[in-house]
């Protein structure tokens, strides 16, 4: 049976999510990030998809932004309220990809490969209308979003490891024909005891990212391999996709 997402993103992952000057929270990946978003935004209204613990929509309004997140788990938003209230970041309970937020807005962005986690094609297209409908006309939708492993795949084989440090092995399994992967987390503590966890995906090509954008009315305005603007080539490992909504695009 399929991992629910209500599942994954649990109390226990809330309380374990936010990694202050590290990882995901280290300065040199969240500033470039930050940075970015606040230029897009213009002055403007900006709403995170998937916004979780705050972890960009917390500096982002610090920065003067007014952020807004739509967010599915609660325990990841009772995380978030201990480091904003409802007045500096409000945010809607549900899922990224139907529920409306107050709006409009000037920018609509989704980090660190949360698009994937909505399972279908239909999903992830169903997200960018939705993005659609709270944007302003010339408004932009910013993706972060992972380039596929699968070249790094031997033929027979459905497993590849994308990290290994001390105390943690991160693996994940293909599902080629379905388009599907999970990503396994093990971590060791100092006793020798493993813990697991599991995400669930739908990877996508930037083909298909594009033509899901073209969709919903947008039309792809820049990608860069980082938020700093490093070229996009044919060797990245992720991208920072910027569509313009409508005629203004």
């Amino acid at each position: 049976m399929p991992l629910r997402q209500e599942e994954i993103w649990d109390a226990e992952t809330a309380r374990s999510y936010d990694t202050p000057g590290t990882g995901m929270f280290a300065p040199e990946v969240l500033t470039p990030a930050v940075d970015r978003l606040a230029e897009l935004a213009g002055g403007g209204r900006a709403l995170e998809f998937a916004v979780g613990t705050g972890r960009v929509a917390v500096p982002l309004a610090r920065r003067g932004v007014p952020v807004t997140g739509i967010e599915l788990s609660q325990p990841m938003i009772d995380q978030l309220r201990t480091k904003a209230d409802e007045t500096t970041v409000p945010v809607v309970v549900g899922d990224m990809a139907t529920a409306s937020a107050p709006g409009p807005y000037q920018l609509v962005y989704l980090v660190f490969n949360t698009i994937s986690n909505l399972l279908t094609q239909a999903e992830q297209v169903a997200c960018f209308r939705n993005a659609a409908r709270h944007l302003t006309p010339g408004g932009r939708f910013v993706i972060e979003l992972g380039v596929p492993e699968l070249r790094q795949l031997p033929p027979g084989q459905q497993a590849v490891v994308f990290e290994s440090t001390p105390g943690y092995l991160g693996v994940d399994t293909y599902d080629p024909l379905n388009q599907h992967l999970i990503s396994h987390h093990f971590r060791y503590t100092e006793d020798g005891q493993a813990h697991l966890s599991r995400s669930p995906h739908r990877y996508i090509w930037p083909a298909e990212l594009d033509l899901m954008a073209q969709l919903a009315d947008f039309t792809l305005e820049s990608r860069h391999a980082d938020w700093s603007g490093t070229e996009f080539t044919a060797e990245s490992g992720s991208h920072v996709s910027v569509y313009r909504l409508g005629q203004d695009a």
